[in-house]
C-alpha cells in the first residue's frame, strides 16, 4: 500500500503541472521532431551518395564526436555564465547549420564530406546545448521529481522519435531530403522564442566568477576524486560502447537485408522510440522496484537480445518488436545513468558532471559506431552486431567492480560552512597559491582510525579545489598530526569553502571528532611569497 501511494504521488506526468517546465517540454518536442526528421534525411541522403558502410556509420560519429570534444568546455561555461543565453546561442547555431544544409541540397551541391561536415556542425550545437539543457532541469523541476522530469524529457524525445522518423521518411519520399533540413531549421525557432521569454533569475554570488580554463580543470579534478561518479561514467561507457551498434548499422540492415527504403528505416526507428516511450511511462514503478544496478543489468541483456535479432532475423514484424525491446532498455539505462550523475554532483559542478556524462555517452557512440562500421566493412554487419551483443553481455560483469549502490546516499545541499574571520581578509582573488594547515591532537591509540578517516578529508579537499594534499605526523609529539593542502588562488579557496555540501560537512566532522585538544583544530592560511 505504501509503494502504491508513492507511485501515485510520483506520477510520470507530475512535473508538467509547472508551467515553465511544460512550455519548455513542448518546445523541446518540436525541436526533437525536427532533429529526427533531419537525421532520417541526412542518413538516407548518405546512403544515396555512397554505398560504403564505413561512411554511413560515420554519420553517427559526426553527430556524436562534437559532444565528445566540446561537451566539457560547454559544461564549464554552463556553470559560470547565464544558461539562458547559452541555450539561445546553441539553438541559433543549429538553425543556421540546418538551413545551410538544406540550401546546398536543393542546389545539388551536397557531397558525402559536406554532409559529414554540416552534421558535425549540428552536433557542435548539440554539444553546447546538451549539458546546459540538462543542468537547467533541476531549476524548473523540484529535486523530488528530478527522475520524473528527466524521464519526461525522455518521453518528449521519444514522442519525437516515434513520429519524427515516420514523418521524415514520408517527407524524403514526397518532397526530397532538403525538406527535412528546412523543417529542422524551422523547429529551432520555437525553442528560441520560449527560451527568450524565460525570465530566469540570475545566480548571484559574492565570489569572483570562475574562468573557463580553471572551470574545466576544476570539473576534471572533481571527477578525479569522486569514485561514485567515476563508477557511473564507467558503467555508462560499458553500455553505450556496445549499444551503439544498432544506431550505427540499422540503416545498412534496412537497405541490404530487408531491401526497404527510408520508410522502413523510419518504421524501425519509430519502434525504438515506442519502446522508449513505454519505458518512460513505466519508469516510476521500475525505479521503485529495481535498484540502479539491476536496471542496468536487465537493460544490457534486453539490448543484447535485440542486437542479436537485428543481426540474424529478416522478419520485419519480429524486428519491430525487438526494436521496441531495445528502445525500452535504452531509456531505462540512459535515464538511470543521467539521474545518477545529477544525484552525486553538487550544484556548482553539475553542468560539468553532465557534460562528462554526455562526453562518455556520445564518445562511446562515436567510437563504437566507428568500430562497428569498420567491422561491418571488413567482415559482415551480422558479425559486427553479434560481437556487440556479446560485448553487452560481458559488460554486465562491471557491476561487481563498480557497483552503484551509494548513488542516492548524498546530501548535496550547500552546508554554508564558512569561517567568519575569512570574510574580513581583503585578499585579491588571483593571489596564491594558498597553503592551508590544520593541526590535530589525537589519541595515539586511534591513529589508524584517524588516518583512515582523513582519507575522506583528502577526497573532499581535492574534489572541491585543492591541487595538493598531505597528512604528516610529528616524530617527537605522539598524536600530533598536520593536514596540509594547497589551492591555486585565494579566490579558488573561497570557492572551495562555498562548495562544501552537508555530506562533506558530516565527513569532515568525523575527522574533527578525533581531535582531543582543548580548542578546535588550529587552522592557518598562508599565501605564496612571490619575489616581486
Amino acid at each position: 500500500m505504501h509503494n502504491a501511494s508513492q507511485v501515485k504521488a510520483r506520477s510520470a506526468w507530475s512535473p508538467l503541472k509547472q508551467p515553465l517546465f511544460r512550455t519548455l517540454w513542448i518546445a523541446s518536442i518540436a525541436s526533437n521532431l525536427g532533429t529526427w526528421m533531419q537525421n532520417i534525411g541526412a542518413v538516407w541522403l548518405m546512403t544515396n551518395l555512397t554505398d560504403s558502410p564505413f561512411l554511413i556509420a560515420l554519420m553517427q560519429v559526426a553527430t556524436s564526436l562534437p559532444i565528445f570534444l566540446f561537451a566539457l568546455p560547454a559544461g564549464a561555461l554552463a556553470d559560470i555564465i547565464d544558461r539562458r543565453w547559452m541555450l539561445m546561442v546553441a539553438q541559433l547555431w543549429m538553425l543556421v547549420a540546418a538551413l545551410l544544409l538544406g540550401i546546398l541540397t536543393v542546389f545539388g551541391m551536397t557531397t558525402p564530406f559536406t554532409l559529414l561536415a554540416l552534421t558535425f556542425l549540428l552536433g557542435l550545437g548539440a554539444a553546447m546545448n546538451a549539458p546546459v539543457w540538462q543542468a537547467a532541469v533541476p531549476e524548473i523541476a523540484s529535486r523530488e521529481e528530478l527522475s520524473e522530469a528527466v524521464a519526461l524529457n525522455g518521453i518528449g524525445y521519444n514522442i519525437a522519435r516515434v513520429v519524427g522518423p515516420s514523418l521524415g521518411g514520408l517527407a524524403v519520399a514526397s518532397m526530397g531530403t532538403a525538406a527535412n533540413f528546412f523543417l529542422n531549421a524551422l523547429s529551432f525557432l520555437g525553442v528560441i522564442v520560449v527560451i527568450y521569454r524565460w525570465k530566469r533569475k540570475p545566480t548571484e554570488s559574492a565570489l569572483p566568477a570562475e574562468r573557463l580554463v580553471g572551470a574545466v580543470r576544476a570539473g576534471l579534478r572533481y571527477v578525479g576524486h569522486a569514485p561514485v561518479l567515476q563508477a557511473i561514467l564507467i558503467r555508462a561507457l560499458g553500455f553505450v560502447l556496445f549499444a551503439s551498434s544498432i544506431w550505427a548499422l540499422l540503416p545498412i540492415v534496412v537497405k541490404q537485408d530487408l531491401d526497404m527504403g527510408s520508410e522502413g528505416y523510419g518504421l524501425l526507428l519509430g519502434c525504438l522510440g515506442t519502446g522508449s516511450l513505454i519505458a518512460a511511462v513505466a519508469l516510476p514503478r521500475i525505479t521503485l522496484r529495481l535498484s540502479l544496478d539491476r536496471r542496468l543489468v536487465y537493460s544490457s541483456l534486453m539490448f543484447a537480445a535485440a542486437t542479436f535479432a537485428l543481426a540474424w532475423s529478416h522478419n520485419l514484424l519480429f524486428l519491430c518488436f525487438m526494436m521496441m525491446v531495445a528502445g525500452f532498455a535504452w531509456l531505462v539505462a540512459i535515464v538511470g545513468i543521467n539521474v545518477a550523475t545529477q544525484s552525486v554532483a553538487p550544484v556548482w559542478v553539475q553542468a560539468r558532471a553532465l557534460a562528462l556524462y554526455a562526453l562518455v555517452t556520445q564518445g562511446g557512440l562515436a567510437i563504437g559506431s566507428t568500430v562497428w562500421g569498420l567491422l561491418a566493412t571488413h567482415a559482415t554487419h551480422g558479425f559486427a552486431l553479434s560481437t556487440a551483443a556479446v560485448g553487452l553481455i560481458l559488460s554486465i560483469g562491471a557491476v561487481f567492480r563498480w557497483p552503484l549502490s551509494k548513488v542516492h546516499s548524498f546530501d548535496l545541499t550547500p552546508s554554508a560552512r564558512w569561517p567568519g574571520s575569512m570574510s574580513n581578509w581583503k585578499m585579491h582573488p588571483d593571489e596564491g597559491p594558498v597553503l592551508v594547515t590544520i593541526e590535530y591532537i589525537i589519541d595515539p591509540e586511534r591513529a589508524s582510525e584517524f588516518k583512515k578517516a582523513a582519507q575522506l578529508a583528502h577526497q573532499i579537499r581535492r574534489r572541491d579545489g585543492a591541487i595538493r594534499w598531505e597528512l604528516y605526523h610529528d616524530v617527537e609529539v605522539a598524536g600530533r598530526y598536520l593536514e596540509i593542502f594547497a589551492v591555486e588562488s585565494w579566490g579558488e579557496h573561497l570557492r572551495q569553502h562555498a562548495r562544501i555540501t552537508r555530506s562533506d560537512r558530516d565527513h569532515l566532522a568525523l575527522v574533527d571528532a578525533f581531535h582531543i585538544g582543548k580548542e578546535r583544530p588550529a587552522v592557518t592560511h598562508m599565501i605564496y611569497a612571490h619575489a616581486n
